[in-house]
């Protein structure tokens, strides 16, 4: 990996002002095409005039200051439900901000509380008339007449944003003290977006040496609602996907003329739940989704087409305000960005980075971020903390996902002068950047080899939420633990919503169905299996030949009798507590760690998926249990017509888990006899095989050496190969 051509290129740097010599010396030794700043940094004059092609990052709804403190009512809003108050008596007083810090909200007292407005009886579910309840504007508090003593009240109300959410996080995160605390605007005053542009002409202007602007993101953040008491509940509601930021009376207006109907502020609280991605969205809710994402490409065009005329590239961060946005959209492509910027931790991260089109390039930020402390105010960049380890760990999850798509470039953000006491990690970079360049040169007009067993992953989101639940790895949830496991598999995956099987069917070359998930997620499905055309198309496609894999609460939508809908298929079903009377038949639980077979064959251990779904029958002798706890099946199979059925009781992401997952989409597929091709005993280890290069590549994906054998295209040669802890080895084949 010391050929030349390995040396330079496709790496971004953070450059900051004051440490000159260090930010070109590592540009030189990272081998860097590209300086950036960051939140937080400059770049002087003797690093813009270095060479380098420059990015220069800009958030538009938070450079408009003071503007934005002059008009408030121009501020991002967002409807809040109060916490909820039980009645004593006839009469309840509702604080409505009490819980929430009041650095983040303030109280709409601008616009018609009685219009927007709404307050609620939880107990019965109805809304409460609204001349039963007053607002008094002083005391921030709703005051309702008529309660029922033992019922809980809360008020749907509308609040302003004074301090934007990402400009708090990295405000209290980097201990920025009396820096002010930026707000953001919002764009769909028509005011608003002649400040915007106004700004953006002068900052361009401003920025000759630019030669990409980083819109970060575009205009609307992702939900993240933070609490009064920042030790026990910093975070009360925080999700990637939910729209819940984008909230005017202007917008709803707006959304009225074009839909022909009323929003309400119940559609976005949703009982306090809100709109969480985890959760199956109601048509209502998609349908302003899309005019939320209408308004973004509209207004954002109108900046990207001011920068293309300042002779600059556009690229977006799909990260901060990307709400609006929507990579996986078809639309996406009417941006006319030039490129986007990820930031990973993982995986199934970098897949998402490559799956947004209609953008020449995609480019991974890598963690560790040069902040001192992580995401979790873990130290990093600061005394106890370990970077060049956190730098290897990340490494190898998202290297994973990199030997199986291609990315364009990758890079760092923060501030660069953090790493002055650790030139362990700055050596450990520069082999890293050459590493990726590598693999970068392998996927050039080659493709790896993927086995003939296409997954579709069915979901209420299907491709909108492709390689994503909602934020970053968020470990317990099935899905999000499958993905980081699929990410890395030599397999063809692909996503498919409830709608999209319903119009058009399971797509052509399928073999394998997976859905996985709680009852009730937008994972699994919750309201979308209660249309039966659904289990009617999977189960004649299976009875057909097909395969599939159920994780967790598969196809669940309670009907008297049973809860999962494709129960027939997987040979079983969850007892809830319903069948206390009803007789189950008896299977023999298999010796640890499994019961023999295809899929079981590389488990040393008994299955561990985190936390399993309990009370899993089985209908009859037809279902094979092949490992059970509590006599309770963790992994079965059913052969159901021409096609098969796999059940997982849950799923963590681990290595063995992750050869299970394999193992079990083979069988499914009906592909065991390919199983061998290009693939390595030792399950701690993975391979890509690059056919146009004659390349044969080999991850570690432990700390520890590990020695493995690949099997060859024809089945039977093999290669025995041993890999550094977190290492590559590169075999010419």
């Amino acid at each position: 990996m010391n050929s030349p051509s390995l040396s330079s290129g496709s790496f971004t740097l953070p450059g900051e002002a004051g440490f000159e010599k260090l930010t070109l010396d590592l540009a030189q030794k990272w081998g860097a095409d590209t300086i950036r700043d960051s939140d937080g940094t400059q770049l002087s004059p003797e690093i813009l005039n270095a060479g380098y092609d420059i990015y220069s990052t800009v958030c538009l709804v938070r450079s408009v200051q003071p503007w934005a403190r002059q008009n408030r009512t121009k501020l991002q809003q967002n409807f809040l439900m109060s916490y909820p108050v039980v009645a004593d008596k006839a009469t309840v007083v509702i604080e409505l901000l009490q819980g929430y810090f009041r650095e983040q909200f303030a109280v709409n007292t601008e616009d018609n509380p009685k219009t927007w407005w709404q307050v609620f009886d939880r107990t019965t579910g109805k809304e409460v008339p609204k001349k039963s309840w007053v607002f008094n504007a002083r005391k921030g508090t709703v005051t309702v007449t008529g309660a029922v003593a033992g019922h809980k009240y809360t008020v749907n109300f509308l609040s302003f944003r004074l301090w934007e959410e990402i400009s708090m996080y990295n405000h209290i995160t980097n201990n920025w003290g009396d820096r002010e605390h930026l707000a953001a605007v919002d764009p769909m005053h028509p005011e608003t977006q002649q400040v915007i542009l106004a700004f953006l002409e002068q900052w361009l202007r401003d920025h000759p040496d630019t030669s990409v602007v980083r819109f970060t993101s575009m205009f609307y953040n992702f939900s993240w609602f933070w609490g009064s008491d920042q030790q026990t509940l910093r975070d009360i509601y925080s999700d990637w996907g939910d729209y819940a930021m984008t909230v005017s009376p202007r917008a709803l207006k707006r959304f009225e003329k074009e839909y022909g109907y009323k929003l309400t502020a119940e559609d976005f609280v949703n009982g306090g739940l809100y709109n969480s991605t985890h959760n199956a969205p109601s048509r209502r809710y998609r349908d302003y989704m899309d005019f939320i994402h209408g308004f973004v490409i509209e207004f954002g065009k109108k900046c990207i087409d001011l920068t293309h005329r300042h002779g600059k590239k556009a690229y977006v961060f799909y990260d901060d305000h990307w709400i609006g946005v929507e990579p996986n959209s078809p639309r996406f492509a009417e941006f006319g960005f030039d490129g986007l910027i990820k930031c990973v931790f993982n995986a199934f991260e970098v897949r998402l980075c490559a799956h947004a089109k209609g953008v020449a390039t995609h480019e991974l930020r890598l963690h560790p971020y040069l902040f001192p402390t992580g995401l979790k105010g873990e130290p990093t960049f600061k005394a106890g903390g370990n970077p060049t380890l956190d730098a290897k760990n990340f490494w190898i999850d998202a290297r994973r996902g990199l030997i199986r798509t291609p990315i364009d470039r990758i890079g760092l953000g923060g501030y660069l002068s953090l790493v002055q006491p650790f030139p362990d990690f700055c050596d450990y970079l520069a082999g890293l950047t050459q590493e990726f360049r590598l693999l970068k040169s392998f996927h050039q007009g080659d493709r790896p080899y993927t086995a003939p067993c296409k997954v579709a992953v069915l979901t209420a989101w299907g491709d909108l939420r492709a390689w994503i639940c909602s934020g970053h790895f968020t470990h317990g949830v099935e899905l999000n633990e499958i993905l980081e496991s699929l990410a890395g598999l030599p397999v063809n995956v692909s996503f498919i919503s409830f709608d999209d099987l319903v119009k058009k069917g399971v797509p052509k070359g399928v073999k394998v169905i997976l859905n996985a998930g709680r009852a009730g997620s937008a994972w699994s499905g919750g309201h979308y299996w209660q249309n039966p055309k659904v289990s009617e198309i999977l189960t004649r496609w299976v009875q057909q030949g097909g395969g599939l894999l159920g994780v967790g609460e598969p196809s669940a939508a309670a009907t008297p009798g049973s809860l999962f809908r494709l129960g027939h298929v997987l040979g079983l079903d969850r007892d809830r507590g319903e069948r206390l009377a009803n007789g189950k038949f008896k299977f023999t639980p298999p010796a640890a760690p499994a019961a023999p077979h295809f899929i079981t064959a590389d488990l040393t251990t008994a299955p561990d998926f985190g936390k399993d779904i309990d009370g899993i029958y089985v209908h009859g002798p037809a279902t094979t249990v092949l490992a059970a706890r509590d006599n309770s099946p963790q992994i079965a199979t059913h052969e159901f017509g021409k096609g098969r059925g796999v059940y997982l009781s849950g799923f963590k992401f681990t290595h063995e888990n992750t050869r299970l997952l394999h193992r079990a989409l083979f069988w499914a597929a009906a592909q065991e006899a390919k199983w061998t091709i290009w693939n390595s005993t030792n399950v701690r280890t993975e391979c890509a095989y690059f056919a146009k290069a004659g390349k044969l590549v080999v991850i570690n994906n432990a700390g520890e050496p590990q020695d493995t054998v690949i099997t060859l295209a024809d089945g039977k040669a093999s290669r025995k190969v041993r890999v550094d802890a977190h290492g590559i080895v590169i075999l010419d084949v």
